[in-house]
């Protein structure tokens, strides 16, 4: 089909001035093109400022941002502009980052939903201690005219309020009583809507008493419990959601020989993609053509490359390190590795959701028994004085008095006070019922590569080497991007050592480096490459035409804290169990250092969910700790999950608590919080229920004025805040 061209002659101007219009839109549309890059090593306030600098400095680049919340770097950019280059500039600096899809991801939402409650809080604050001035002039006595009059202004101010700030109350008992279940929104409702007929009835009969400000301290004082309990919690995004923003949102494919960049959408089973040196594998697929390494760490949990050739497997979010690959797609979209561990971790988030909070369950007696109560109360009086007023009046005062503030704030108090406590030693509390979880954990499941170890290999030793031999494998090391070899660089620059000069330096894909030097040739890689055997241990070899083979041992070094958080763990009787997708060897040899005698190497990301899943089976309920693509759905299927902040978004996501240093320590604390957190929340449960042991059969003798139903309200949630601050 030939596109139509338009007419060159037209008496209409808009008609005339669209071409230059609709370029210059396409021209602005350009212009604001967008690059989201994930970038999880931002934790402070001056990496934000380094990673928009070196961003901002960037050719082609016109603004960057950094979001330190969702660790992500937003920019603006010339059509031209590519995201590996932005990757490079970021991983010069010492920021591991990775190109995110931004049509995948949802557009970041300001914090509308807490604006929108200490709006409401704020609205019905401001109110209540209006309608209180008011109240307290006809409780000094103001009487008949003054005090009706008093009684209207306080309802005017009291229905709008009411209409606008109970809001959140009126939507979720509604939606409750939809699906015909009670929850704790349901007698506040009703203790709301009858306190406010009860008084527009005493008001327009002359009545001594009026409820408007106890329906706005009910309302003030659980809009305040919902805030805490909506400040506890990271604002809520999809793992997999994440997970599938990981993908590469294009691809290079052969087309007749040439390169062609598409969507990723567009490919085909069959398709031939090349993948250029640290890009991430778009599709599953079987290498063709080139020598590299990969690395696939973030998928696995395997510490090293693995050596690329023709004929080898490849899967969608593995990345290429040194050579140019051409990969033949054999599973695209939907169908990839990637994605199959995106539903993974779809699933397991639905499990997690069936959890039934202390506060619901408190919720299921409470709700029932407050209603039998007053209809009881009305009943009684009804068919005690024939007088419908008399009984309303004091069925209001029922469901007043009866502390669905205490129970409003017996749960979002105590989990304020924890979480603050738990911030202080460095953990972030995101989900709401996370410490309640949290608190009956028997068994702790840890990852190992980027969790109880850094993920970056450490040089042992260099002892055994002369200054020539050091010179010559920082000169070689140089020219490489191999993790050993940027390990080897940092090791040997930190010890002042100059390279050697070189020529011919190359990198040969999937072995090493190699150069002259004095006219010998100097290797840098694997074993068999420099003509070496290999050993157990992780090595980049030296070769040294003439001169015996030499090894740099490297290990994988711990977090601070692991061994303690291990040790405490045990002590405390938990079992403590090691998974890993890294090799047997490497997995086997830090169980024995940390002392674990359960653990499971090899893993993929199916195995770890598998294995948390027959524990849970098994009655135990299960804490995962882990940061790697990996270990998302693991982290999704646990009973409560905790992930570093350094881990990829995705993990974070997943997890229920993040953990914001690199000390793994408060992990053993965060559980002795949780259980404190368990038993203050219990004891606000019973404090309330001692308060309407004493209260309710004094509402239900009729001897609860509106005055004495808001004191002893306000007293009964101000008790349950405090103890709740005893956990700080």
């Amino acid at each position: 089909m030939t596109a139509l061209s338009r007419p060159n002659i037209s008496a209409c101007p808009a008609c005339a001035a669209a071409p230059a219009a609709e370029a210059m839109a396409e021209r602005a549309a350009q212009k604001d093109a967008q690059i989201a890059l994930s970038v999880p090593g931002v934790h402070c306030g001056a990496c934000i400022s380094t990673v928009e600098r070196a961003l901002e400095a960037a050719q082609g680049v016109k603004s960057a941002r950094v979001n330190l919340t969702l660790k992500r770097a937003t920019v603006e950019a010339e059509p031209d502009v590519m995201p590996e280059a932005l990757i490079a500039v970021l991983s010069r600096i010492g920021y591991e980052s990775h190109e995110l899809d931004a049509g995948t991801l949802s557009a970041t939402q300001t914090d509308k939903a807490g604006r929108d409650l200490l709006m409401r809080l704020a609205v019905a604050g401001f109110a209540s201690m209006n309608v209180m001035l008011l109240s307290v002039s006809v409780w000094s006595g103001a009487a008949d005219a003054t005090r009706d009059m008093f009684h209207w202004i306080s309802a005017a101010i009291t229905l709008p309020t009411i209409a606008f700030s109970g809001q959140p109350f009126f939507r979720n008992a509604w939606s409750a009583l939809k699906h015909r279940r009670l929850n704790m929104d349901v007698p506040i409702v009703l203790a709301i809507v009858l306190a406010l007929v009860t008084s527009l009835w005493e008001t327009s009969l002359s009545g001594h008493h009026a409820y408007f400000d106890a329906a706005l301290a009910l309302t003030f004082f659980l809009l305040a419990g919902r805030y805490l309990d909506y400040r506890t919690r990271a604002i809520a995004r999809s793992a997999a959601e994440e997970l599938a923003a990981l993908e590469v949102p294009r691809a290079f494919v052969l087309r007749d020989g040439e390169e062609v960049q598409l969507p990723v959408s567009e490919l085909r089973i069959g398709d031939l993609v090349r993948v250029r040196p640290g890009g991430r594998m778009p599709v599953d697929g079987e290498i063709t053509e080139g020598m590299s390494e990969i690395d696939r760490s973030l998928l696995t949990g395997e510490t090293l490359p693995i050596q690329a050739m023709p004929g080898q497997g490849v899967s969608a979010g593995e990345v290429n390190l040194t050579g140019p690959l051409t990969i033949c797609a054999t599973a695209v979209g939907k169908d990839t590795s990637l994605h199959r561990m995106a539903d993974l971790v779809a699933i397991a988030e639905s499990g997690r959701s069936r959890y039934t909070s202390l506060a619901d369950k408190a919720a299921q007696l409470y709700a029932p028994g407050v209603h039998i109560l007053s209809a009881l109360s009305f009943i009684g009086w009804y068919l005690y004085s024939w007088d419908v007023r008399i009984s309303l009046n004091i069925a209001a005062a029922v469901l007043i008095i009866t502390c669905p503030c205490a129970l409003g704030l017996a749960v979002p108090a105590v989990t304020t006070a924890a979480s603050g406590r738990l911030f202080k030693k460095g953990l972030l509390i995101k989900h709401p019922t996370a410490l309640e979880r949290l608190a009956q954990v028997e068994t702790v499941v840890f990852d190992k590569t980027g969790t109880l170890t850094a993920g970056t290999p450490e040089l042992v030793t260099l002892d055994g080497f002369g200054s020539r031999d050091l010179g010559i494998a920082l000169a070689l090391a140089q020219g490489s991007a191999h993790p050993l070899s940027v390990s080897l660089t940092s090791a040997l620059k930190a010890q002042g050592i100059a390279p050697a000069t070189l020529t011919d330096l190359t990198e040969v894909p999937g072995y090493g480096t190699e150069a002259q030097w004095q006219g010998r040739r100097v290797r840098l890689g694997r074993a068999a490459w420099v003509g070496a055997k290999p050993g157990a241990e992780t090595a980049a070899w030296l070769g040294i035409e003439g001169d015996a083979p030499q090894s740099f041992t490297f290990t994988d070094r711990l977090r601070d804290g692991a061994e303690q958080a291990v040790a405490e763990l045990q002590a405390a009787g938990k079992d403590v169990i090691l998974m890993s997708g890294d090799t047997t060897r490497a997995v086997e040899a830090l169980a024995n250092r940390l002392g674990i005698t359960q653990w499971l190497a090899e893993a993929l990301p199916e195995d770890k969910a598998a294995r948390i899943t027959a524990l849970q089976e098994a009655g135990q309920k299960v804490l995962m700790v882990g940061d790697g693509l990996n270990d998302t759905a693991a982290l999704a299927g646990a009973d409560v999950s905790i992930s570093p902040a350094s881990a990829l978004d995705a993990a974070r996501v997943a997890s229920d608590i993040v953990l914001l240093g690199g000390d793994l320590a408060p992990i053993a604390d965060a559980l002795a919080t949780g259980r404190s957190a368990i038993w203050r929340i219990r004891e606000n449960f019973r404090i309330a229920t001692v308060y309407n042991l004493i209260a309710v059969p004094l509402a239900m003798a009729g001897l609860a004025t509106p005055l004495v139903a808001a004191l002893a309200m306000s007293a009964s949630s101000i008790t349950v805040s405090l103890n709740a601050l005893r956990l700080r």
